[in-house]
Order: C-alpha cells, then sequence, then structure tokens
C-alpha cells in the first residue's frame, strides 16, 4: 500500500498514462465539453471551442482551435477574447483525480476587446471582480490543493481593440505581449507590452507602452488594493500627435512617459514623470536640443469622480514652472480651480521658439526672466469659466551675431484680459475693476512695450495667447536697415535684402497652436528707400510705395521706384506659402524711359562686357534667381532706347516661367509705324535661344536711314519678319542669326542710286523676300518698280554694308550694283555683255 502513494508510484502511473495515451488515443474532441467548463469556471464567462486535438508533446494538452471568449451582453455582443489556435496546458494532476484542469493557456495572435460601458464601468473590471469571488486556487498551486487552479494566461502578438459604448474606437494595441495570473490566494498579476496605433491611419514609431502590475482580493473592485507601473517610451512627437488628434501636428522629438499607480479604484494615487528630448517643428534642424521634462502626482477619488492634489512641476535650468489644483466631475462637466505659475529665464521662450520656427537665428540669445501667476477656475454651479493672473518680464533683451541683432525691450507687462476687439490691438480695453474675463475669451496679453528701431517714434510691441493660438502686432516707424534682421532673426519672413530708408508699420500675426503655418497682415509704407535687390548689381531706389500683406498674397501698390534708366510706376502682387510652383507674381509695370545699356548694366554681373541677356542665363552667377522665378504681367515704356534705336508707347504682355521668358502682343511706335510682334526666350538651354517675329506697318524709311546715319532710302514700308538665334555674346547672337523678312515699299527713293544717268532713282514700289544668314542678306523674289521700267532684284547685301546686286529686265541682266550703300556702283549689262555671261 506504501508503494502506491510513493512518488515512484506516481510517476510509473504517470508513464503508464503518457504510453496509454499515445497508442489509444483517445476521442479527445469527445472531452471538448469538459474543457470548455474548466476553462468556463476559471474565466467566469461562456467559453466556445470549435475543434480540440491532443497534444503530448512537449507537455501534454490539447490544441484548440476558434477558441471564444464571449463577454457579457450589458457590455458587448462581440467576443470579449478571441483566438484561432490555443494551446491548453493540462495539469497532471487533476488527472489522477479524475477531471480536466488546464494550468496554462497560450493563445496565439489573441484579440481582446476591452468595452466601457457608460452604466457597467469596464468589462476587464467586471471578470476580474468577479473573478476574484470565484473559489479557485492561485495559478501555482500546492499539490495538495483540491481546488482548481487559475489557470496562467498568455497571448503572443495579439491586438486589443477599444470600445466605448456602442462605438468602436480607432485605438488599439498592436504586437500585443499578455500575461495574466493569480500569484496568491488574494494578489493576482499581469503584464502587458504593445505598440499603441490607430486603425483607420497609417502609423509608425508610436513607441512601445508596457505595464506591469497586481492587486489584492476584496469585497469589491473599488476596494481592491493594487499597485501598477506603465511606461511608454521611444514614442515619437508626429506620430503621437496622429495618435492623438488624427493628424500629424508637425513636432518632433521622442516622448518617454512612464507613471505609478498606488492604492484602490476608489482612492488612488498617481505619479508621473513625463519627458521630450529633442523637441522641434519638423521643419527646423538646427538650434540645437531642447529637451523637455516635468513631473506630476495626483489623487483620483473615483466616486466623487475628482482629481485633487493636483501638481506639477517642471524645472528649466534655475527657474521652475509650477501647476496646481483639483478637479471635480472629471468625466462630465468638470469644474476645477487650476493654479499655474512660471518663474523663468527668458532663455526658455527663446529656446522654444528657434525649435519651434523654421528660419529663427541660430545664436538667437533672451536674457531677462518671467515671473507670473495665473489661475482658472470653473465653479460647479455651471457658472462660465474664469481666468485671472498678472506678472512681467524684467530686463528682458533678445539678440543675435549672425543677424546683427540687438533689442532691449526692458520692462515688459503680462496680464490676463478679454480679446481685444479694437481697431487699434496696441489700445487698452477698458473693463470693470475686480472683474476677471471668461476662460474661452482670455487673452494673455504681453506688453505693449515701446522698442527702438530707428525711426523718428518708437515702435511697439505687444503679443496676446489664447486658448487657441496666438497673436503678435508691430505698430510705429522703423530703419529698414534694423527692421529686416529683427524680423528674420526670430522667424518672420523679411526680404534678403540689404536696404536703407524707413518705414510705417501696423502688422498683425497670427498663429494656432495646433501648428500650421502662421499667417501675417496689415500695411507698411516705405519712404525713400535704397536697397540692394538679389541678383541686382545696382541699388534700387524706392521713392514711395504701400504694401499690404494678406494671407495669401503681399501687394505692392503706388510703387514709385527708380531703375533701368528712369523712373518706374506701377504694382506688383507676390504669392506667399505657395507651395504647387504655380502662383506667379504678378505686375503692371510702367516706365518713363528705358535704356538698354543701363538695363544691362542693371542686370549683368559682367556688364559692360557682355549684354544684358546673360543675366538669364545658365553661365551666369545672377541666373538661379531669375530661372526660379516665376511672373506674369504687363510692361509698358514711354520711351525705348538701345543706342541709336527708339520705340516710343512700348506695351507687352510678358511671363517668365521655369527659365522661360515670352513677350506677347509686344507693340510700340517704331520708325513712324506700328510693330506688333511676340519674343520668346530659352534661358535654360545652352547656349541660351530667341526666337521672334512681327510686323511693321507704314515704317517711314527715312527714319530707318536716319539710324543708319545714311539716307539711303526714303518712302513708307510695311514689313513681315521671324528671327532665330543663339548664343551668350553679341558676336555669338549674329553668327547663328537666321532671319526671313519680307518688306514691301512704295514712293519712295533710293538718293544714292542711278541708272542711266536718270538721277536718283525713284521707286513706285519695291517689294522682296530676303533671307539673312552667316552675316549676309540674300535676297529672292525681289520686284523694283521705278516711273521709268519694272526690275526684278536678285542677290545678296552682306552685314557691312557690301552690294552684289543684279537688276534684271524682261528675263536680260540689265544692271549690275556693286561697292557699298552708302556708294553703289551701277555698271549696264549690255546684249553682248549678256551674251558673253551666257553659257
Amino acid at each position: 500500500m506504501k508503494f502506491w502513494q510513493s512518488r515512484r508510484a506516481a510517476a510509473l502511473l504517470f508513464v503508464a498514462l503518457l504510453l496509454g495515451l499515445f497508442l489509444v488515443r483517445p476521442g479527445v474532441n469527445r472531452l471538448r465539453a469538459e474543457i470548455v467548463r474548466s476553462i468556463s469556471l476559471a474565466l467566469g464567462r461562456p467559453v466556445e471551442v470549435s475543434w480540440v486535438k491532443l497534444r503530448l508533446f512537449p507537455r501534454l494538452g490539447f490544441d484548440l482551435e476558434n477558441f471564444v471568449v464571449h463577454d457579457d451582453p450589458a457590455f458587448s455582443n462581440e467576443p470579449l477574447l478571441r483566438a484561432q489556435d490555443v494551446n491548453a496546458v493540462l495539469r497532471l494532476r487533476s488527472l489522477l483525480r479524475g477531471r480536466i484542469e488546464i494550468a496554462r493557456l497560450s493563445l496565439t495572435e489573441p484579440s481582446l476587446n476591452l468595452v466601457r460601458s457608460p452604466q457597467a464601468g469596464w468589462n476587464m473590471a467586471e471578470l476580474v471582480e468577479r473573478a476574484s469571488r470565484t473559489a479557485v486556487a492561485p495559478t501555482g498551486k500546492a499539490s495538495s490543493e483540491k481546488r482548481p487552479g487559475f489557470p496562467y494566461i498568455e497571448g503572443e502578438s495579439g491586438r486589443i481593440n477599444l470600445r466605448l459604448g456602442a462605438e468602436k474606437t480607432p485605438y488599439a494595441l498592436t504586437d500585443a505581449d499578455f500575461s495574466l495570473w493569480q500569484e496568491s490566494e488574494n494578489e493576482w498579476g499581469m503584464r502587458l507590452k504593445g505598440t499603441p496605433v490607430r486603425t483607420d491611419l497609417n502609423m509608425t514609431d508610436t513607441g512601445t507602452l508596457r505595464v506591469e502590475g497586481s492587486w489584492l482580493r476584496a469585497a469589491s473592485l473599488r476596494d481592491e488594493p493594487l499597485h501598477f507601473a506603465f511606461r511608454w517610451q521611444n514614442g515619437q512627437m508626429g506620430q503621437v500627435t496622429k495618435l492623438i488628434y488624427g493628424v500629424d501636428r508637425g513636432w518632433r522629438g521622442t516622448l518617454t512617459l512612464s507613471g505609478l499607480l498606488t492604492g484602490t479604484p476608489g482612492d488612488l494615487t498617481v505619479q508621473a514623470n513625463g519627458s521630450v528630448d529633442d523637441l522641434r517643428r519638423y521643419n527646423v534642424l538646427g538650434g540645437g536640443a531642447l529637451d523637455l521634462a516635468a513631473e506630476c502626482s495626483a489623487h483620483w477619488d473615483s466616486p466623487g469622480h475628482v482629481i485633487s492634489r493636483l501638481s506639477c512641476t517642471a524645472p528649466v535650468d534655475d527657474g521652475v514652472i509650477k501647476l496646481q489644483g483639483s478637479v471635480a466631475n472629471f468625466d462630465d462637466k468638470p469644474s476645477y480651480d487650476i493654479g499655474f505659475s512660471a518663474d523663468v529665464p527668458m532663455q526658455l521662450p527663446a529656446s522654444l521658439l528657434r525649435h519651434s520656427r523654421r528660419g529663427v537665428a541660430d545664436d538667437l540669445t533672451a536674457s531677462g526672466r518671467l515671473n507670473t501667476v495665473l489661475q482658472f477656475v470653473r465653479p460647479a454651479n455651471g457658472e462660465p469659466a474664469l481666468a485671472d493672473g498678472s506678472g512681467h518680464i524684467t530686463d528682458f533683451r533678445l539678440s543675435s551675431r549672425t543677424a546683427g541683432l540687438e533689442l532691449a525691450f526692458g520692462h515688459v507687462p503680462v496680464t490676463i484680459a478679454a480679446a481685444d476687439s479694437a481697431k487699434n490691438p496696441l489700445a487698452k480695453k477698458a473693463r470693470p475693476k475686480n472683474t476677471s474675463p471668461r476662460l474661452e475669451e482670455a487673452r494673455l496679453n504681453i506688453g505693449p512695450v515701446a522698442i527702438a528701431l530707428g525711426g523718428t517714434e518708437a515702435a511697439h510691441v505687444r503679443g496676446a495667447l489664447g486658448l487657441e493660438g496666438y497673436d503678435a502686432w508691430l505698430d510705429g516707424d522703423a530703419e529698414l536697415a534694423r527692421l529686416l534682421p529683427a524680423l528674420n532673426a526670430i522667424g518672420i519672413p523679411a526680404p534678403q535684402v540689404r536696404a536703407e530708408g524707413r518705414a510705417k508699420m501696423d502688422l498683425q500675426m497670427t498663429g494656432e497652436w495646433s501648428g500650421g503655418r502662421p499667417q501675417s497682415s496689415g500695411k507698411v509704407q516705405i519712404d525713400s528707400i535704397r536697397t540692394q535687390a538679389p541678383g541686382l548689381n545696382q541699388p534700387i531706389g524706392i521713392t514711395a510705395a504701400d504694401l499690404f500683406f494678406t494671407p495669401d498674397r503681399l501687394e505692392v501698390q503706388n510703387l514709385l521706384a527708380s531703375a533701368g534708366g528712369g523712373p518706374l510706376r506701377g504694382t506688383i502682387s507676390i504669392p506667399r506659402h505657395c507651395q504647387s510652383g504655380d502662383c506667379p507674381v504678378s505686375f503692371d509695370l510702367r516706365a518713363d524711359r528705358v535704356a538698354l545699356d543701363e538695363l544691362n548694366a542693371l542686370l549683368n554681373p559682367s556688364a559692360p562686357t557682355q549684354p544684358w541677356y546673360q543675366f538669364f542665363s545658365s553661365g551666369s552667377p545672377g541666373s538661379p534667381y531669375l530661372l526660379s522665378l516665376y511672373a506674369a504681367g504687363k510692361i509698358a515704356a514711354r520711351l525705348f532706347v538701345d543706342r541709336k534705336f527708339t520705340a516710343t508707347h512700348l506695351t507687352a504682355n510678358a511671363e517668365l516661367k521655369n527659365g522661360k521668358l515670352r513677350l506677347s502682343d509686344v507693340r510700340a511706335d517704331v520708325w513712324g509705324g506700328k510693330h506688333v510682334g511676340e519674343w520668346n526666350a530659352d534661358f535654360t538651354a545652352k547656349p541660351p535661344q530667341y526666337k521672334g517675329s512681327g510686323t511693321l506697318q507704314h515704317v517711314a524709311l527715312e527714319q530707318l536711314a536716319e539710324m543708319m546715319n545714311d539716307g539711303w532710302i526714303k518712302g513708307t514700308a510695311n514689313a513681315t519678319y521671324t528671327v532665330t538665334a543663339s548664343g551668350h555674346t553679341a558676336a555669338e547672337l549674329f553668327s547663328s542669326a537666321h532671319a526671313n523678312l519680307q518688306m514691301d515699299a512704295q514712293d519712295g527713293a533710293l538718293p544714292h542710286l542711278t541708272l542711266q544717268g536718270s538721277g536718283p532713282l525713284l521707286l513706285r514700289k519695291l517689294s522682296a523676300r530676303a533671307v539673312f544668314q552667316e552675316g549676309t542678306f540674300e535676297i529672292q523674289d525681289g520686284q523694283l518698280q521705278t516711273p521709268d521700267a519694272a526690275y526684278q532684284v536678285s542677290g545678296n547685301a552682306t552685314a557691312n554694308r557690301t552690294l552684289n546686286l543684279t537688276l534684271t529686265h524682261h528675263g536680260a541682266a540689265a544692271f549690275n550694283v556693286t561697292g557699298t550703300l552708302a556708294r553703289p556702283h551701277v555698271r549696264p549689262i549690255s546684249a553682248e555683255t549678256q551674251a558673253a555671261l551666257g553659257p
């Protein structure tokens, strides 16, 4: 009898049992009801299993297929837990007692639904509370324990979904590993690791959440003592904000959040620590590292829904930021009394600015100290929330060596006030004493404060911070040499030009805390400005202009400047924040006089040795500016001068895009007649290519001859032309030029030309088609009608005005014209000579 009670006998029986199971292989699927009953008893929930297979190795147990744990209908009609494959390990000792008892449930890729019902609370809380009242033994129970033991439940690579009432939220934990067990008679334990995600978004780098804790058995869940620790680490701020808000708010950095929960669910103490390393905006790369950290503690009273003894502290260098107070009715209509205080060096706001705005000078530093105390109160009687408080900044100064910035603000007041709806935001709005503004209307006003920007009067600056965003105003006179570096240093886009002169400003900038580009608006009046613009060789003088800033464009109106040889007037509209590349600069510019030589000196970096057009070409140091510019508009000049050539009343539609210039509907008064045409230039080609075409009507040929310093022709003419050329220099353009000219002249004369001693040749009509290439005009299909005869004209004329022409009458050559345009030589051709010249 003693042998059968010994360990040796138990081992022998175990081996015999395994051998019997291996040989006999009972129909374990018939045991499914018993297995389901055992698991259901342990979990306190209905369990369903589709199929059961026996597993002998490595440990005796069962493989369960389509394992489902149903939830309480009060929470959800969907399963609490589902797994396609589950391994259930048997307690071998339970077999000796004639029953099936599960020691471990291992779930592969399980799906767990956490549900919160407004009436019943959390489904897992109810499950834990029910299980704590069930007479089950600990997971690692003693061999003599006869009660069924709570199984060790573990899941690998699972998914935990969150449902609030009937609404299935997009929040979930993926790649979740979890385990649940009963540590001792009255203590339960759990572990969880997973990746927070949103199922409606594609997300990466949200970090890893780890939770580990235990709780003790009690009469009710509210009174169960618990101890939980959690840690969320390596969460990237862009993905974390996308997880919370559904959109990436544009912040970058690494988030770490850890905490400890102790007490009971009805009387809970919470401690938390949070930090963000290398915090910055997505488009800010410099500025050094910015690390922020805070620690908080609070007490949670579940029955009263009250957060009390809230205290958060964030150390900053030799200062500190504190948040203290309490919140009641947290889940419904909260009432609160929150106090905020800050005693920090102003370098903190400067660092935040460097890391939150693109373009802020990397070496922007601030001196001074901020001291402020604010209070936010919302009574429990349903009255609106109020805000109150005040503070000041002492000895405030901003400086940047690289930006040439040095601004002294001195003492700056900080107050809480209602939103200012006055037209002048710098004016103080009176309100009754001893009253606090509503929180939704409240603004933390910083300033106004006077600053010296070199103007005849001091400028004023003020800021206002609200719940949704912020505003800033700048009003007054300033010298541009001080204003522009100041704006650029703090990240407000300003022209990257060297400018001297004065400006009168009324500007406002508005932004939102949620991110996005701040919007600026207002007006700037500039007076007597002298500026060196990018790509220009000489300063431009701006006598006056009005600049109007809108969220989308910068409108330059009433412009009066001097460039290219004379006064320039007009308007310019410049797009702001354009991302598509299809937002042109619009302009309407009018000049009294444009001189091509002076325009060349202004635009061409190699002037005067190279022509103006090289400014646009890829070989020019100034080319990237115009190659990247997209501009379209109208130009007009009362007088256009190119050495001896003049044109009046010049107008054209101009478009410059992707390095290609198009001048369409080019109209001008030329040589007493009218010109209409179109010119195109491609500065992206190597070398640049040019193409033009047009018509000339009623041209006075005497004016053409006068420009050539030789009165070789008289009369009026109409003409059409096409021309192509390429090159960087005038010589390259001339050698590559190819042109077609069709001219029709009438009622004129060729004063230098005499046929048969009859005096200057009079012409009733002259029509000819000429082709110009390689420096020579080849005349084709020429027709010359004089009072005495009609001739066909052929031959050529070179660019240096040498002639070789033949005049044919009735099919026979009559005259040969050689020499130069100024001194032509006419030689009659007799019949004998013609015959001798024939074949």
